[in-house]
């Protein structure tokens, strides 16, 4: 037993020697579940991830070697809710804002990322811009967005500002059609006037409220600037990549489904931002629009929408 001395303090613990028994070999089961247990932040692996293993060890019966498959779906989902709830904090309007400014700053270098052949400074511009914006560095993506989006508008209208460029802009094997072929300079003014807008909203948020974004922008940048596969007539005035669309769905379905696990809203503001960017070019075409424009538009207004109303959705139980 231990004595406390009369100036109520422990004595001092003697040090012990290290212990030297060698570990336990790790059974295919336990492996097995360390896999699983990736899905989860890291953060939260390194707090509870030993506890939520032997919890785990100690529940299974007794020869099993693979997880039961309820059980990896389980911690599967749960490694994903985890991830998502850990993605929905800070401020919900200026991480929104953020989200939206990222997305149509990446759609604008997937215009120009086909021409950067010819237009090698400003793709590389550009380009700065949109890592400026991911790494949350605002102010210093202000004056690349604005001389890029100049120079954009200008090849839009036939002017040539800043340097002569031949017109119109042939594209590499990313693209079948010059520089702004099929779009109209109020429509590209659009997009570059969102993301400055937004840009000099954020750039009143003190520098720590704005979080580093993924680098798998990069590749969402490379995926939308091709032009893929022809799916649409060849006489369509206004031709839509289906790869963009693919990463188009796919982000405005992540997106939704952000919003349903994490009852948060900021996905559902990104996403109505990027719309309201994008709309423009559908508005000028308005007169040649197809059923393959319509769909596409409608999924992803339908999709838009289930994020905005996800949020209000009742829980289940008290863990959900």
């Amino acid at each position: 037993m231990t004595v406390v001395e009369p100036t109520g303090h422990l004595p001092a613990a003697e040090p012990t020697a290290p212990s030297t028994a060698p570990a336990l070999p790790s059974t295919p089961l336990e492996r097995r579940y360390r896999r699983l247990l990736l899905a989860y932040p890291r953060q939260y692996r390194a707090t509870h991830g030993d506890e939520l293993l032997d919890v785990l060890l100690e529940s299974a019966e007794p020869g099993r070697s693979v997880p039961a498959l309820k059980e990896a779906w389980g911690l599967l989902v749960g490694g994903v809710r985890s991830r998502v709830a850990h993605q929905a904090t800070g401020n919900v309007w200026v991480d929104g804002l953020h989200l939206a400014v990222t997305a149509v700053a990446a759609a604008n270098l997937a215009a120009l990322l086909p021409y950067a052949g010819a237009l090698p400074v400003w793709t590389l511009l550009s380009a700065l811009a949109l890592l400026a914006v991911l790494r949350g560095r605002v102010r210093a993506a202000v004056p690349l967005t604005l001389a890029v989006g100049v120079k954009a508008v200008a090849i839009a209208s036939g002017e040539q500002p800043f340097d002569v460029t031949l017109l119109p802009v042939h594209p590499s094997w990313l693209a079948d059609r010059a520089l702004f072929a099929d779009s109209s300079p109020f429509a590209v003014a659009a997009a570059y006037a969102v993301v400055l807008a937004g840009l000099v909203v954020l750039a009143s948020v003190p520098r720590p409220a704005l979080r580093a974004r993924s680098w798998w922008w990069c590749a969402a940048v490379l995926a939308a600037a091709w032009a893929g596969p022809a799916w649409m007539a060849e006489e369509t005035s206004y031709p839509l990549g289906l790869p963009r669309m693919a990463v188009e769905a796919a982000a405005f379905g992540l997106a939704a489904a952000g919003c349903y696990l994490a009852r948060d809203h900021r996905w559902a503001l990104a996403c109505g931002i990027y719309l309201l960017a994008a709309s423009g070019q559908l508005i000028i075409h308005v007169e040649q629009l197809t059923r393959q424009h319509l769909a596409y538009w409608g999924v992803l207004v339908v999709l838009a929408g289930w994020a905005a109303v996800a949020p209000f959705r009742h829980r289940r139980h008290c863990l959900d």
